[in-house]
């Protein structure tokens, strides 16, 4: 059992003095660093500002966590080298929602007021029907399921033209990467669809979203999800050898025995951290062709070890994460250790979303209707990053859905969508069988206050995360999908419906977005990219 300080929690004032006076006692002057952000094209090295560091001592709250951390490499000191985002300023995006934040609008760009959503190719994944225990898993894509975009500069095209066997004739410098329910991962030529590299097998399906190394070391991470084999772990692929150069494998001294790995992983200062469903948070160190682990966080709270399905954010050396008990942990990077605790009450699915207002990161997270029965409350919260204080909650009364003998639990499964634009002051969130005849509701909420500003009502319920896309007057556009396969269009100031229109059998994965296209998986066997005009 981990022993924590703990410091007497006063008024947020009192807190935000004591967070203050710590960082800069603990870390003194802020300072320079180089970051090679560009192992294999030439070099270019940038001068940034480090942050200081959040402190790792605990709150009263992180009592709630009984917490056991074991370091395995004794030698490494565990510290990230740099605080800095690995993700920003990249040609592509490279892990879930795009950066460390999970706040990525991905600047998709359209001109005057979009009208329509075409097709521009359809790639076919295989089809896998063998039996699970939960199952057939078939192909496409489920929940997550994002694709990657990446734009591989000159250098790197050439270096995989010499060194990697998977190539064919379809590989450019645009490339699209996405794991599927099959149990492959696809690599696809971003113009036209065709496969770019030959599909690897990964043997079990894949439900999340898997990661590209921002150090572009060719190192992709990717989470079985559904045990058709065992044992079932975190796959590391080298896209240099295209092949297979780690594997987890099960893990015996895990609290939790479902082994799933839902969670898309970050690099941030040389080391990877990679949440599981089996109760355990890993780091490892990034090394050029494999995974080291460095240590691990274990965790139960009120007696029960949960597990992560969602994809941690991270800000400065803080990480947060939900898991499916309704726990809201923050973690200090450089040493695991546990923060604060937040009780959100239900499961909760969809990524964390940070954003820094001043100095102080907020963190916008919501649960769904689950451990709570056929009918519950979704509690939407905006969290101070720092504390774990509540600024305000919404709360929306929901209901499981019964679809062919299976339920379909009410909430939020998306990951929230921060406003920009003319749409600075919203949030946007998929909200599923709210207590009203819609089976989910396209919301926007007033980020100062959580208050609803309005609601769209969707045709079926929706797990997929809504994305945007800005004209050149900064006015803002939503696209979002449902699970019977309806694409909207919405403006987002105004919640006015611009397009609707079956498309695909179930938009349940989350888009990636790039200029006026987006690329986005369907339960099945298709892999879609759109043009929004």
């Amino acid at each position: 059992m981990m022993k924590n300080k703990l410091v007497t929690l006063l008024c947020p004032t009192t807190v935000v003095c004591f967070f203050m006076e710590a960082l800069f006692a603990s870390c003194g002057q802020s300072q320079r660093v180089d970051n090679s952000v560009d192992t294999l094209a030439d070099s270019v090295v940038a001068e940034r500002r480090e942050l200081p560091l959040y402190p790792d001592t605990a709150l009263p709250s992180a009592s709630r966590v009984s917490a056991d951390i074991t370091v395995f490499d004794t030698l490494a000191t565990g510290r990230l080298a740099s605080v800095e985002s690995l993700y920003d300023g990249k040609q592509g995006w490279f892990t879930f929602r795009g950066n460390n934040l999970r706040n990525a609008d991905y600047g998709g760009k359209v001109k005057g007021v979009p009208s329509k959503v075409v097709v521009d190719w359809k790639f076919l994944t295989d089809f896998d029907s063998s039996p699970t225990s939960m199952g057939t898993w078939g192909g496409g894509t489920g929940w997550t399921g994002q694709p990657l975009y990446v734009n591989w500069t000159s250098s790197q095209v050439e270096a995989f033209r010499k060194q990697s066997p998977g190539l064919t004739p379809d590989f450019t410098n645009q490339e699209i990467i996405v794991a599927s329910l099959c149990g492959r991962v696809y690599f696809l030529n971003f113009t036209n669809g065709r496969e770019s590299r030959k599909s690897i097998d990964v043997t079990n399906p894949i439900k999340g979203t898997c990661s590209l190394d921002p150090s572009m070391n060719g190192n992709l991470y990717v989470g079985q999800g559904i045990p058709k084999e065992t044992p079932v772990g975190q796959v590391g692929i080298n896209l240099f050898s295209h092949s297979r150069t780690f594997f987890s494998g099960a893990d015996r001294k895990a609290w939790r025995g479902w082994v799933a790995y839902d969670s898309s992983p970050l690099a941030i200062g040389g080391y990877l951290f990679w949440p599981g469903e089996n109760g355990t948070i890993y780091k490892y160190t990034i090394t050029d062709n494999a995974l080291s682990l460095h240590s691990t966080l274990r965790y139960r709270c009120k007696g029960v070890a949960p597990g992560v399905e969602n994809s941690m954010c991270a800000y400065n050396n803080y990480g947060w994460f939900g898991d499916n008990r309704g726990n809201i942990i923050c973690i200090e990077l450089n040493t695991l250790k546990p923060v604060w605790h937040y009780d959100n009450h239900d499961d909760i699915d969809g990524s964390p979303v940070c954003e820094v207002e001043g100095d102080v990161p907020y963190i916008y997270v919501g649960c769904e209707v689950d451990k709570q029965g056929d009918n519950g409350i979704c509690y939407f919260v905006k969290l101070n990053g720092l504390t774990g204080q509540k600024v305000w909650e919404q709360q929306i009364e929901c209901r499981k859905l019964n679809l062919g003998g299976k339920h379909f639990d009410g909430g939020l499964y998306c990951t929230p969508l921060l406003g920009k634009g003319d749409c600075s002051n919203l949030i946007f969130a998929n909200i599923c069988q709210r207590n009203t005849s819609a089976n989910a509701e396209f919301t926007a909420f007033d980020k100062s206050t959580g208050e609803v500003v309005y609601r769209v009502a969707l045709n079926s319920f929706a797990w997929s995360s809504p994305v945007a896309f800005y004209n050149e007057n900064n006015q803002m556009f939503v696209f979002t999908g449902d699970s019977s396969g309806f694409a909207y269009l919405i403006e987002a100031k105004t919640g006015k419906v611009l397009f609707k229109q079956h498309m695909v059998n179930n938009f349940e994965s989350s888009p990636v977005v790039v200029d006026n296209h987006l690329v986005v998986g369907s339960r099945g066997r298709e892999i879609y990219r759109f043009s929004v005009e």
